[in-house]
């Protein structure tokens, strides 16, 4: 309804970096879903809006606008209301996966929206607990845990140091394995303002209104090679995990960073063709006929 209702608002997207809503959407969209119930108790419903509107257009020959902006909103508090949606924050949550000798293996996931790039990143954490509750039944240690990731979930901090940092402050806590998962950025040679080699496959592509589009992210993977114990004082030892790190880029804090791309047919056929330098290193996925998705070489 943006530019067709007065008073509609406005999504602010970033088209030059992330092809992503910018942050400050993520908090709008948060304070909304906090009163969506609010909103939705003094709203017709959608059943009333729909019939009121075809009875303007036979009676008035016009177009209700004022009613589809109506629905429009109800519909976006109904989807405030269900959930289920990506928040600018987004509390680690813990999974058991199997007991490993005297410890507990959990899946620790969080998630969190750069605001500074404007792009998700989901952050997985494996680590072994050898304290004496569980991690999410105990009321004593998990919500530290929760504060304390949330906390370090900062764009800038490379892999190793978030490890090492939670390895240290949680001495029966031993994270094994690290993983973050940047989301974006989106390109689109119609929509988003972007340079360097994938703007050359979009505008050489041509592709049709749908099919004009890539995803790019990033993995980085952080593993543990060894746990060591070490000295804690006069008369106590801790384990401390020793990670693995790139051999050729050791400065990268991590064990691999991969990037990947996902993009429809038509895109895919430009880029072999044009066999840019920059992308040759990045693993690619085609969405082929059927919605399915193909990883090619």
């Amino acid at each position: 309804m943006t530019g067709r209702a007065d008073r509609a608002p406005k999504l602010t997207m970033d088209r030059h970096e992330s092809g992503f809503p910018v942050a400050q959407e993520l908090m709008v969209m948060a304070l909304d879903a906090a009163q969506a119930a609010k909103h939705l108790t003094g709203m017709a419903s959608e059943t009333e809006l729909k019939d009121r509107m075809l009875r303007q257009m036979l009676r008035d020959l016009t177009v209700p606008t004022a009613l589809q902006f109506a629905l429009s909103q109800r519909l976006y508090f109904e989807a405030m209301a269900k959930g289920g949606l990506f928040w600018a924050r987004n509390d680690p949550d813990a999974q058991w996966i199997a007991d490993v000798g005297a410890r507990r293996h959990f899946l620790v996931h969080w998630a969190v929206y750069d605001s500074q790039a404007n792009l998700p990143v989901v952050y997985l954490m494996d680590l072994h607990d050898s304290g004496r509750k569980p991690l999410p039944t105990d009321d004593r240690r998990w919500p530290m845990v929760q504060a304390h990731l949330v906390a370090q979930s900062l764009g800038g901090l490379k892999l190793l140091t978030i490890a090492q940092g939670f390895d240290k402050d949680f001495s029966d806590l031993h994270p094994k394995r690290l993983r973050r998962i940047t989301l974006g950025p989106m390109y689109s040679h119609d929509f988003t303002l972007q340079s360097g080699p994938i703007s050359q496959v979009l505008a050489g592509a041509r592709a049709p209104e749908g099919a004009d589009w890539a995803l790019v992210w990033t993995v980085e993977d952080l593993v543990s090679d060894r746990e060591e114990m070490v000295s804690a004082g006069w008369f106590s030892e801790v384990s401390q995990q020793i990670y693995k790190l790139d051999a050729f880029r050791a400065d990268t804090g991590a064990t691999l960073t991969e990037r990947m791309v996902i993009l429809p047919e038509q895109p895919y056929q430009t880029l072999a063709e044009l066999n840019l330098p920059g992308l040759r290193d990045v693993r690619k996925f085609v969405v082929g006929a059927g919605g399915r998705i193909l990883p090619v070489r």
